[in-house]
């Protein structure tokens, strides 16, 4: 058993107390697969992250991401809130990393504005995207009805790093109306990890979205804020649309506000926002 600083932090926020929580446990080469689960499952979070050596030399550390259930192979809240406990240790006020990931390794920017205060952003991995999907079964699954699909907007499965379905509505009062089923979202899903239901209105180059995501646990479990699906979500939109930025507000629902910030670099998305610190300390594992 040893001492291990740790780092609690608020991400896609610049408020404590909102946006999307993480835990992240820095020195963590010497713990074992089975104690990152043990600990993650402690802090009860959607996402605990574990700061190692890299094992890749264009990386300057390698980032762990495990669930309640297991280990992810890239996430967008826990890269930025990395990236930014990561610099609050080292005392670094602005920062360029490339974090190793399970997905690859990808550029992270971190600017801190205070003791506690950062905006944060990443270049995530290039989109890949499956075929069109019928919407019927998800939307039931959701509880929706078969008129909430947005009509022109296709439902599609895409990755930057870890596969969502972008299921687009026809409107944003189809959100505070969802009603899952546990069972129903993981037989609908596949191989897919969460729904990502979201409002857009893709006029110009710019866009604002609202959004919530549901996953395929053993019971529903909803995210307040998932850059990791925020950057499917314009490779989608400028897919169909030509969208190159776009704002996504997630989290209003659970009562933790977030936003996250999306622009298109070349054929990778940019996903930023703000982040606080909202504890630091030590940890015995």
């Amino acid at each position: 058993m040893g001492a291990h600083p740790l780092t609690w932090l608020d991400v896609f926020t610049d408020t404590p107390l909102a946006g999307n929580a993480l835990a992240v446990v820095h020195d963590a080469d010497g713990l074992d697969d089975a104690t990152m689960q043990a600990f993650a499952r402690e802090t009860r979070l959607s996402e605990t992250t574990f700061v190692q050596v890299p094992q890749a030399d264009a990386a300057d550390y390698r980032n762990r991401i495990f669930t309640l259930a297991g280990e992810l192979p890239f996430a967008g809240h826990p890269s930025l809130g990395t990236a930014v406990a990561v610099a609050a240790v080292r005392g670094e006020a602005e920062a360029r990393y490339v974090q190793q990931t399970a997905a690859g390794c990808q550029p992270v920017e971190v600017r801190r504005t205070g003791e506690r205060a950062s905006a944060a952003s990443m270049l995530q991995e290039p989109a890949t995207a499956g075929p069109a999907l019928d919407p019927e079964p998800l939307l039931g699954a959701a509880g929706l009805a078969g008129d909430a699909a947005h009509p022109r907007l296709p439902w599609q499965v895409v990755s930057t790093g870890t596969p969502h379905v972008i299921a687009p509505l026809r409107d944003a009062a189809a959100l505070a109306r969802l009603a899952p089923d546990a069972a129903r979202l993981r037989e609908g899903l596949g191989d897919a990890v969460v729904l990502y239901l979201c409002a857009v209105d893709p006029g110009g180059t710019a866009a604002p979205a609202r959004a919530r995501l549901l996953d395929h646990a053993e019971a529903v479990l909803e995210d307040p804020a998932t850059g990791s699906a925020a950057g499917p979500l314009l490779a989608h939109l400028h897919a169909h649309t030509g969208v190159r930025e776009l704002t996504v507000t997630q989290g209003i629902e659970m009562g933790r506000p977030s936003e996250l910030r999306c622009a298109l670099e070349g054929e990778r998305v940019r996903v930023g926002g703000d982040v606080v610190i909202v504890a630091q300390g030590t940890v015995w594992l």
